[in-house]
């Protein structure tokens, strides 16, 4: 006979006086909720839960979700639970099913798409949505067929590619905190009261950033502008981001309690936060103390941006998004002086979480021409393109240029043709201004509805007067109405003839934000291909450094300057110390991390007071020219403190170096790291693996600087001794090599004031001229040793560097916790 009771075998499993686990009692409903809670039983897996029917859905996750559309998670069907399951967080006791901690790690709600239903369950299939704190988006569940040996269905837990698809490990790997307590797996363990507040414990960037001090809101600043050039410019050191068609816009955001307020300026500072109101809110509630931030804030027609929709969504309060893509102060900290790249990974993680009318501007290293294609093909106004290692400066430079898709650009509107209709206009009459004085610049007659024409007759009618302000032919003219020159109006054209006269253009829409007497024309400039960005000469390109490959200096030297966008972000601002080779890596090498001005302009110095006493002058570098004076002066590794010049005595990451013992194999050590791995996110703290260039991974913890030199170094090395006691079989934090044997040595030193560690895509002095590189955790699996690349891989590395496995690789809003 069937079990009427679909709580019968969830029941039975449990001895309710021993577990905190709810009574399955049903409740019947038809509720559309669904949770996930972190397990860590016998094996740690991931509990997926829907609400259907009354009761809640399950199936065991063994790796947990991923957003990685191609990678398909096996879940095993479970015993359905009590709907009382969905808020459950504790330890159940050893001994009892599935004895373990739990964690409840996501909720929301869920719904079948449109056509499907829950009842698809039986039929071995489910295509829903998620609404949740952490998943989102299209997801699939699809039962395997059996093959007579499992004791539970095995199904299929896959993210269908959408807006909210990601790389493989991003929520398993970073959402590390509990979604309804903000306590980790080892506070849940421990008992840990919850607290009354929101959790200050450390967040993985899924979860809220931590707020920064407050402080008053920045002031406006002017911003920094493109030149118009004739095609996109092609090698790595450009980073590619989509042109936006809308407002510029400068978002000042500051204060305290009532006082915290976001203020948004257009590009020539007038306070235009009425008009946005709903973007200022939105960056009011942004984790920071206060923070400049710069973008673009568009409307969206029929999934484009579009002028004309952002005109009237800021006369009705309609619908509007800002793309942000720098990040001038942070928190009283001026950040113009830092490689672009380095400014927008400073901003990411703080939109990680904002409401979504304030996006990330994503970017893309090389491949402009392929970005240009795209946006042209959809439509879109163009391309935006920086030097990847290029300052802030507030004035129109070389360093960002844009490519258009179509020619657009700003006229001052000087006067307009009647039609033979009573109300309205032929056209519009246009000026620039030039040699200080307005030049005509031809019609505009096309682009209009009967709403804008009378809007536009209103203004101009206000603004009539006799005489004009430009010198046109009388017969373009005849029977012109003249006008004060003071509106601005967008304008798309197929071409400008020889004598500066627009042909075939069209209306796009009054600009407010720009004063006409600022309006010039705009002509594109010849971008030279290739044009090379490094202004250090490189002497002796022809030596070979690297004999066992025959790498050469100038080799080198290139690997550097094409590797710069991804390697400064972890590189610039940072005292450094070098490893030199002036005669090759064959021949006698030396660390050298003090400099008397030999390394020349490109390579800065920051004084550091030492223990003795004495001030001394370590090196640091801000940009690709940096990079490569250091290789000019025999330099190939760059190895890097874990604090910045900015912050000296703070560190914003900590480094264990797993160095194995030179009989084990590649695969121990890289199960040593997933075992770090696993260790550390139950305290909280994101880790991200590198690949050293040499035998061993480098397991790498993001901190927000807050926790000073002393109390980072006691946290790792806390940490490793408690390593090597709970497996001394595995671990060792003896840097005796006698004491290796057999055993990983976890480096916690590198953690000292003063100390360095390899940096990201730095070159190593070592045969085959390997480099370190970042990996996600799903590739560090496959991975068969410590050194896949080398310097004549870096057409590789930018490949994959703005790929989805890497994607946000080395960024998290976490302090130390407690140990």
């Amino acid at each position: 006979m069937a079990d009427t009771d679909p709580l019968a075998r969830y029941n039975a499993k449990r001895d309710f006086a021993k577990t905190a686990e709810p009574r399955g009692d049903f409740a019947p409903g038809n509720g559309h909720s669904f949770m996930v809670q972190k397990h860590d039983a016998t094996r740690l897996h991931w509990d997926f839960r829907l609400e259907v029917d009354g009761v809640l859905k399950s199936w065991a996750v063994t790796r947990g979700p991923s957003l990685d559309p191609d990678e398909k998670r096996l879940a095993v069907r479970t015993e359905d639970h009590p709907l009382s399951y969905a808020t459950f967080e504790g330890t159940i006791p050893k001994g009892q099913y599935g004895g373990g901690t739990v964690m409840l790690w996501d909720r929301g709600s869920w719904a079948p798409v449109p056509g499907k239903s829950a009842k698809d369950i039986e039929k071995g299939h489910l295509h829903f949505t998620l609404d949740g704190e952490r998943m989102k988006g299209e997801w699939l569940l699809i039962r395997l067929k059996p093959r007579g040996k499992e004791k539970n269905e095995n199904w299929l837990l896959r993210k269908i590619d959408d807006a909210e698809a990601g790389a493989t490990d991003l929520l398993t790997e970073e959402a590390l905190t509990s979604v309804s307590t903000g306590r980790t797996m080892q506070e849940i363990a421990d008992g840990a009261p919850i607290p009354e507040q929101p959790s200050t414990k450390p967040k993985a960037k899924t979860g809220a950033p931590r707020r920064g001090k407050a402080a008053p809101a920045p002031a406006f600043r002017p911003p920094q502008l493109c030149t118009l050039v004739d095609a996109v410019p092609s090698g790595s050191q450009w980073l590619h981001e989509v042109k936006y068609d809308g407002y510029r816009a400068l978002i000042a955001v500051g204060g305290t309690g009532k006082g915290r307020q976001a203020r948004v300026f257009t590009r020539s500072g007038l306070d235009w936060t009425d008009k946005f109101a709903t973007i200022a809110d939105a960056a009011a509630a942004l984790p920071v103390g206060s923070a400049l931030i710069d973008g673009e804030i568009v409307a969206f027609k029929d999934g484009r941006p579009d002028f004309s929709t952002l005109k009237d969504a800021i006369g009705s309060g309609g619908a509007m998004t800002l793309f942000a893509f720098d990040l001038l102060e942070l928190d009283g900290e001026e950040l113009t002086a830092l490689p672009n790249v380095a400014r927008k990974e400073r901003l990411r993680p703080l939109l990680a979480d904002a409401d979504p009318v304030i996006q990330f501007a994503e970017h893309v290293l090389g491949s402009g021409e392929q970005l240009f294609d795209a946006m042209c093909a959809e439509g879109l106004e163009g391309v935006v393109s920086k030097l990847a290692d290029a300052p802030y400066k507030g004035d129109r430079s070389r360093a960002w240029l844009k490519t258009k898709c179509i020619q657009r650009q700003e006229f001052v509107i000087v006067g307009w043709l009647p039609s033979d209709k009573k109300r309205g206009f032929r056209s519009l009459l246009l000026g620039v201004n030039e040699d200080g004085a307005l030049r005509y610049a031809g019609k505009v007659g096309t682009g209009f509805d009967a709403a804008m024409m009378d809007a536009l007759r209103d203004r101009m009618d206000a603004l009539a007067r006799t005489k004009p302000t430009v010198e046109a032919p009388k017969a373009a003219v005849r029977g012109a109405r003249w006008i004060a020159p003071d509106l601005v109006a967008e304008v798309a054209f197929a071409e400008v003839t020889p004598d500066g006269v627009l042909r075939h253009s069209s209306f796009i829409g009054l600009r407010e934000d720009k004063p006409a007497n600022s309006v010039v024309a705009e002509r594109a400039e010849q971008v030279v291909a290739d044009a090379p960005a490094i202004h250090v000469k490189v002497s002796n390109r022809d030596r070979e450094i690297f004999p066992e490959s025959t790498v050469t200096k100038g080799e080198l030297a290139d690997y550097y300057a094409a590797v710069a966008p991804l390697m400064l972000p972890w590189v610039a601002e940072r005292p450094i110390s070098l490893v030199r080779c002036p005669q090759g890596r064959g021949k006698k090498c030396f660390f050298q991390k003090h400099d008397a001005g030999s390394f020349g302009e490109h390579v800065h110095q920051v004084p550091v007071l030492e223990k003795d006493g004495a001030t001394e002058n370590y090196l640091y570098v801000s940009d690709a020219d940096g990079l490569v004076a250091c290789v000019q002066m025999g330099s190939i590794e760059v190895h890097g403190w874990g604090s910045t010049v900015a912050q000296l005595e703070k560190p914003d990451r900590l480094v264990f170096d797993l160095d194995p013992d030179e009989d084990l194999d590649f695969a121990d050590t890289r199960g040593a790291a997933e075992h770090l791995q696993g260790l550390l996110g139950d305290l909280g703290l994101v880790s991200f693996p590198l690949l050293s260039g040499g035998k061993g991974v480098h397991v790498v913890v993001p901190l927000t600087p807050e926790a000073e030199w002393p109390a980072v170094r006691d946290f790792a090395e806390r940490f490793a001794r408690a390593l090597e006691q709970a497996d001394p079989a595995r671990f060792v934090a003896n840097m005796a090599k006698a004491k290796r044997k057999g055993r990983i040595f976890v480096d916690y030193l590198r953690n000292g004031r003063g100390s360095t560690a390899i940096m990201p895509y730095s070159a190593r002095a070592r045969a085959g001229a390997p480099v370190a590189v970042p990996v996600s955790w799903a590739e560090l699996r496959d991975m068969r040793d410590a050194h896949p690349f080398c310097v004549r891989d870096a057409a590789k590395l930018i490949e994959r560097a703005t790929g989805r496995g890497l994607h946000g690789w080395g960024v998290a809003d976490q302090v130390l916790p407690d140990l």
